[in-house]
């Protein structure tokens, strides 16, 4: 009975190891993303993209909806504060001098993949 136990345990364990995909493969794919909007791209090239597809960054990747799940539940405001602001590693506006307050929000939005949250 402990063996067939152990065995089903490990084999849970590897399946659930196989349907999340990890931080580098992510970041690979947050790299290869950019906004639709041609002002919205470049400055998502020139700011956002340097940590939000660096696997390294600790911050939450481009288009990985699990890590920024938790934080549209705290609410777009907060999200937006936060950006302002600055919030752990991220320095406040996240060096983005160009931004307007409707950038950011589009921004925050589409490196959320908002629309599916």
């Amino acid at each position: 009975m402990r063996g067939a136990l152990g065995a089903l345990t490990l084999l849970l364990a590897a399946c659930s190891a196989s349907s999340a995909p990890d931080r580098t493969t992510l970041a690979a794919a947050a790299a290869q993303l950019l906004p639709p909007d041609a002002r919205l791209a470049d400055l998502y090239s020139h700011a956002c993209r340097n940590c939000h597809a660096n696997a390294a960054s600790g911050a939450p990747l481009t288009g990985d909806r699990e890590a920024w799940h938790d934080r549209w539940r705290k609410g777009p405001d907060v999200l937006l504060r936060n950006t302002l602001q600055g919030f752990n590693g991220m320095p406040a506006g996240g060096q983005c001098a160009r931004c307007t307050l409707p950038d950011y929000t589009a921004l925050i939005r589409f490196m959320s993949d908002a629309e599916h949250q």
